[in-house]
């Protein structure tokens, strides 16, 4: 764990020290070091920041400083942090010569459905998903999530827990290189897209078809398609493992910085992995 902490140190100082500006020299803690914490947290103590801190604190050294003015400066963060992901996921997008690509999506719930009366993060049926894998209701978020046919997120999309699948595609922009494929369930079904992306953009969507689908598939598409969207599936997994039993938040903003930490830590750590 140690050389991974320095390693994620390292590339966030090179990172912030190229995009700017200058470090405040009053501050206790400097942008990498906020940042290096927050995804040891995720990563390593289900999101809880103030034991990511405890740990840096006794094995680096590093000075502390109030809760409070730990989330400011985190939250200050976000939109260096999303430039960051942005450019790790245009690197592995040269970086994957097989131009495969997986599309899925996965609920994020705020609270227990007994609770939706009483929660305070959100208010509104927009809220109100439901969960075709468990077979059950969940009031939050839904994240569709794009990776490479290794596993490693390349770029995401948060909507309302009720948007269907086919409807975040059309709400998403696809930015993945001419000549890419991008395998997903029935869910994303949406024929007008699938020509769309491929005559304007040469990005060619491979939707697992229903046997009442309009275009059938042959039997070897029915196949490879089934193969390569299953990874996702672990990929899902892996990191949801990495959340606590509740994420804890005051405000939706809070919230959803936290679910991108994850995601973020998440390839971060699978890039330093591979």
């Amino acid at each position: 764990m140690a050389d991974k902490t320095i390693a994620i140190y390292c590339f966030f100082d090179d990172l912030f020290k190229i995009m700017g500006p200058k470090p405040d020299v009053h501050c206790k803690l400097n942008d990498a070091e906020i940042a290096t914490v927050a995804v040891i947290a995720a990563l390593s103590f289900y999101g809880n920041q103030a034991a990511a801190c405890g740990y840096m604190q006794r094995h680096y050294g590093m000075k502390m400083i109030h809760k409070s003015g730990f989330n400011r400066r985190l939250s200050r963060l976000q939109a260096k942090l999303i430039t960051v992901f942005s450019a790790l996921g245009a690197s592995l997008k040269e970086l994957n010569t097989s131009a495969r690509y997986m599309i899925d999506s996965f609920p994020v719930a705020v609270c227990r459905n007994c609770r939706i009366p009483v929660c305070k993060l959100l208010k509104g049926r927009s809220y109100h998903g439901y969960n075709e894998a468990k077979k059950e209701y969940f009031y939050g978020f839904k994240v569709q999530l794009i990776t490479t046919a290794d596993g490693l997120p390349v770029d995401y999309f948060i909507t309302a827990g009720s948007f269907h699948d086919s409807t975040a595609l059309q709400a998403m922009q696809l930015n993945l290189p001419a000549g890419s494929e991008l395998y997903g369930d029935s869910g994303y079904t949406d024929y007008e897209q699938e020509d769309l992306y491929a005559e304007c953009d040469q990005i060619y969507l491979r939707i697992y078809r229903k046997k009442n689908s309009l275009r059938s598939d042959q039997p070897w598409d029915v196949f490879l398609k089934k193969t390569y969207r299953k990874p996702i599936e672990i990929v899902f997994s892996q990191i949801t493992n990495l959340f606590p039993r509740k994420i804890h938040a005051v405000t939706a903003q809070g919230f959803m910085l936290k679910l991108f930490l994850f995601l973020l830590s998440f390839t971060i750590n699978g890039c330093l992995e591979d």
